[in-house]
């Protein structure tokens, strides 16, 4: 378990900048090491946002993308196409400008898919997916994310782990379906803890006011069934990137330095 380190930003978009530019760095430095990069995207405002600064950025040219894996922290189970899907929002901010191969764009199945309206049967398709690319290096049944990003929701909730639900409390499983989510569509799929704690960094994003309080939640102690942010760590490092509205009511002693 890494220790949280936090970097607040003034606002949200400079938050999204700073993070673009922090997360082409990681992506250029892991292939020139490996070959290849792994990503985990997140969907919502501050991971949209993210993805639109990088779409913008000059630097993105940096970037090899035919040799970058993209997944997906959780979906919304909704027909392909939906605009609600965190990957259509993912393809209008960033995916359909830049040269990805499409054999490396994991999505998570839409509910029109092959799986059909069965979202604990698409979620098991997900989780064999991520099993047939973990090698003997990885740490379990998924690969060993480079950077596995998250949004925080004003109730804690990171992907679609929402306080108290059965998916916050799996232990085995990678990919779960959530029934009844809190917010809508009820029905969704997501990785569970065990598939966010293999990423060798776990970055949480959070801007805005209304997010105040789940970031002092979750740095506080709190257990991850109650606060499941508190749950979401990476194997090396996990990173906070806040802007001042979401840091607000932290206390300073919790700040860290963090390196690029």
């Amino acid at each position: 378990m890494s220790t949280p380190q936090l970097v607040v930003h003034h606002d949200k978009e400079l938050m999204a900048q700073a993070a673009a530019a922090r997360l082409i760095t990681k992506v250029v430095d892991a292939q020139a090491t490996r070959g290849a990069a792994s990503v985990v995207l997140t969907g919502g405002r501050n991971g949209n946002g993210l993805l639109a600064a990088l779409a913008s950025s000059p630097a993105r040219d940096a970037v090899d993308w035919s040799r970058l894996d993209l997944w997906w922290g959780d979906e919304r189970f909704l027909p392909e196409g939906d605009p609600e899907r965190n990957v259509t929002q993912a393809r209008e901010a960033l995916l359909d400008a830049v040269p990805l191969d499409p054999a490396r764009v994991h999505a998570m199945p839409a509910s029109d898919g092959r799986f059909g309206d069965d979202a604990d049967a698409a979620a098991a398709g997900y989780a064999a997916e991520l099993a047939s690319v973990a090698g003997s290096e990885d740490h379990g049944p998924v690969p060993t994310f480079d950077v596995l990003m998250l949004g925080v929701g004003p109730d804690t909730h990171v992907a679609s782990l929402f306080p108290e639900l059965p998916a916050v409390r799996e232990t085995e499983r990678t990919v779960v379906g959530v029934h009844g989510a809190p917010k809508p569509p009820p029905t969704r799929i997501t990785l569970t803890l065990p598939a966010i704690r293999a990423a060798r960094e776990v970055w949480l994003l959070a801007a805005g006011e209304d997010k105040a309080k789940a970031a002092a939640l979750a740095l506080s102690g709190a257990g991850e069934i109650q606060a499941p942010a508190a749950g979401a760590y990476g194997r090396r490092r996990t990173l906070w990137l806040l802007d001042d509205a979401a840091a607000s009511e932290l206390p300073r002693e919790l700040y860290r330095p963090a390196i690029p």
